[in-house]
């Protein structure tokens, strides 16, 4: 009888240590990193990290120090109630400066590491946006948001008051835009401003740009040069075609005020996100080449503030740079670029443009360079983001945080793996496959058909919440992920073949890789198949409706555009249309009817789950109820869910449980039923 105790208990204590499949609960509870930052010497690591209440019931977020000539040495170096964002070291090293809301608004505040408590640096009638401080430790650049035309903080401050005792509710508009993702927009602009250090608590700020009726681009395009007397920025130069243009140029302002030097005049396309080497040689920056483009080539430009040349570096490097970082050599360049389902490390020199493969696995993102190593966030398909360490020449990959450890002792991922077959034109085209969480060979799976948005855009070896591979796994689906032509990271000519033929090779690739999987995978049940996707992979539902009727037992929309002629009159961002539909939509050449999903609306025929967001400004909500009317009112089953306070994500926690719970219901009953 003991005995049976005894192995009972072993029973049952395996059994709670067994992992489940992942749950929309799970996506809820992970803790989350932010504002990973490396001190300029290299040894010190500070980053936020936000618990998501998993174990314990822990929903702080805080900043902690790591040691890294001793990995085991973590210090918590705040316990606010708040959120600390935006980090920046201080150029010695020996404190850190940050936003936080510790006295009403959003203010800098500086925090010594080796004991003191936090200072606050700017005392502002105005919440600060975002800050850079200089080398010198002198300046303060801050983006504020206030009314053009205003000369002090003051002005705006009057402004905001008359606003808010106005007895009407009248927005007025005279140019576009008048709206843009979730918010309409008000009079007041993001404003580059200058405030000097060391003389106290910051109180008045002054307006570099108080003229400009225009928006900084944000402080993460902001430079000051490197002998601290400018700043550089991103920015649209003031106009009345802001939304059908995205020619953002990169200026020079004195930091004592005066006139704006555009640097990147002759470039009518973006450029963006200026910096300099340590040694004050080079000013780089990323541009496009392509007018009215926003998915072009981000090539890496190299001016020498010596000479004054101007050189692309790496042009035959076929990738479009996300972020980079000078090394401290100030002749190598390491860069994150969208890479064939990864999001890859690579390290370009400046005098000859060599191109060289650091890291390739997985997602790589905030992107650090000090001494000689290299610091990143990295997350794939079964592991959300960690923090890792690498060696310059790109050996020693180090894992320096666990902050998921017991969260994934809990959790059981679907294994997976890149695949690929000929698309459009025999070309070839990748995907991704994500095998069920308790996968048996012996058994038949239902499929869940994802497709990404953009359309410019991936679904590769990356951990999220909206959209997460791992939770189709966890149901019992196999998960087929396709990047089919104009998807990032495959080279600029993959991504262009998009434009001007939403309707036709994509929609190939995604038929060329239903066949390919179900017959290379022969457990997947293809007669049980569903496909799904948003904004653009939305709108791709609606266009397999018309196109591709019987291929699936039922399509899950959300936000996905559904009548493109109305789509062009409700939207915001009008360069985007515009460009890849080919012009505004009463050009006879242009695209939406071509490939309008509302022109096939009488060869409908597949049940839809359609979902939107009202404060979706991008796709507005009525393209989701014009879809959701013509399927009523050719009696084919479907189901409207709007969220009243979304945007084109679904963000709230509680949202997105219901988000999931909508869908699987809905893929269960036409796959499992």
């Amino acid at each position: 009888m003991k005995k049976t105790l005894v192995a009972l208990s072993v029973l049952l204590s395996g059994a709670v240590m067994a992992k489940a499949p992942l749950t929309v609960e799970h996506l809820n509870q992970f803790n989350k990193l932010h504002d990973v930052v490396l001190s300029p010497d290299g040894r010190f690591l500070v980053y936020g990290q936000t618990n998501g209440g998993f174990s314990p019931a822990d929903t702080s977020s805080d900043l902690y120090l790591m040691d890294l000539s001793n990995l085991n040495k973590v210090t918590r170096i705040t316990q606010s109630a708040g959120r600390e964002s935006q980090l920046q070291w201080a150029n010695d090293g020996q404190s850190i400066y940050f936003i936080a809301n510790r006295s009403g608004t959003n203010q800098v505040w500086q925090l010594p590491l080796y004991g003191g408590e936090a200072l606050q640096i700017t005392d502002l009638p105005l919440p600060v946006e975002g800050f850079k401080v200089s080398a010198n430790n002198k300046q303060l650049a801050l983006a504020l948001s206030v009314k053009p035309g205003c000369q002090n903080l003051q002005c705006t401050l009057d402004a905001k008051a008359a606003d808010a005792a106005k007895k009407d509710t009248a927005m007025a508009y005279d140019q576009l835009m008048v709206r843009h993702w979730d918010s309409w927009l008000t009079p007041y602009r993001s404003h580059l401003h200058i405030a000097e250090l060391g003389k106290g608590t910051v109180k008045n700020a002054v307006n570099l740009m108080s003229e400009w009726n225009t928006d900084i681009a944000g402080i993460n395009e902001v430079a000051f040069t490197p002998d601290n007397e400018s700043l550089v920025f991103s920015a649209k130069i003031p106009a009345e075609d802001q939304a059908w243009h995205t020619n953002y140029d990169i200026f020079k302002v004195p930091v004592s005020g005066g006139e704006k030097q555009n640097m990147t005049e002759a470039n009518p396309a973006w450029d963006a996100q200026p910096s300099f080497s340590a040694d004050g040689r080079f000013m780089a920056y990323k541009a496009m080449s392509k007018p009215q483009a926003e998915a072009d080539k981000f090539s890496l430009i190299l001016l020498d503030m010596v000479t004054g040349q101007r050189n692309e570096l790496a042009p035959e490097f076929d990738r479009s740079i996300s972020d980079y970082k000078f090394g401290p050599d100030n002749r190598t360049v390491y860069v994150t670029t969208q890479d064939v389902g990864q999001y890859s490390i690579y390290a370009i020199n400046t005098s000859f443009g060599d191109v060289r493969k650091v890291h390739g696995n997985g997602t790589a993102g905030a992107l650090n360079v000090a001494s000689d190593k290299i610091v990143f966030t990295n997350h794939k398909l079964d592991m959300p983001p960690e923090v890792f360490q690498l060696s310059t020449d790109g050996g020693s990959l180090t894992q320096l945080t666990d902050i998921n450890a017991n969260w994934r002792k809990e959790v059981q991922f679907g294994d997976y793996e890149q695949f690929s077959f000929k698309g459009a034109n025999d070309a070839t085209v990748y995907g991704y496959l994500v095998k069920p969480w308790n996968f048996d060979a012996k058994k038949k799976y239902p499929m869940a058909f994802l497709v990404h948005g953009g359309p410019q855009g991936s679904f590769g070896n990356m951990f999220n919440e909206r959209w997460n591979a791992q939770m189709y796994a966890a149901k019992g689906y196999a998960v087929v992920m396709v990047d089919f032509h104009g998807s990032t990271g495959y080279g600029q000519a993959f991504t262009d073949a998009i434009s001007r033929d939403w309707g036709g090779k994509p929609l190939e690739d995604l038929k060329k890789g239903f066949d390919y999987i179900v017959q290379a995978q022969p457990w997947i049940d293809g007669n049980r198949a569903c496909a799904l996707g948003a904004s653009y992979g939305g709108y791709m539902m609606n266009w397999i409706a018309g196109n591709w009727p019987t291929g699936f037992k039922c399509l899950v929309n959300h936000a996905g555009l559904y009548d493109m002629p109305s789509f062009y009159g409700s939207t915001e961002e009008l360069w985007f249309p515009e460009f890849d539909l080919g012009g505004p939509v009463w050009q006879p050449e242009s695209d939406y009817q071509k490939f309008n999903p509302a022109a096939l609306a009488d060869k409908w025929q597949t049940p839809m789950l359609v979902i939107h967001g009202l404060k979706d400004y991008r796709v507005p909500y009525a393209q989701g109820l014009g879809a959701f009317t013509n399927l009523q009112r050719k009696g084919i089953d479907s189901r409207l869910v709007i969220f009243p306070d979304e945007n084109h994500w679904i963000l709230n926690k509680d949202n997105r449980v219901r988000w999931y719970n909508e869908v699987f219901q809905w893929l269960d009953k036409y796959t499992k039923g």
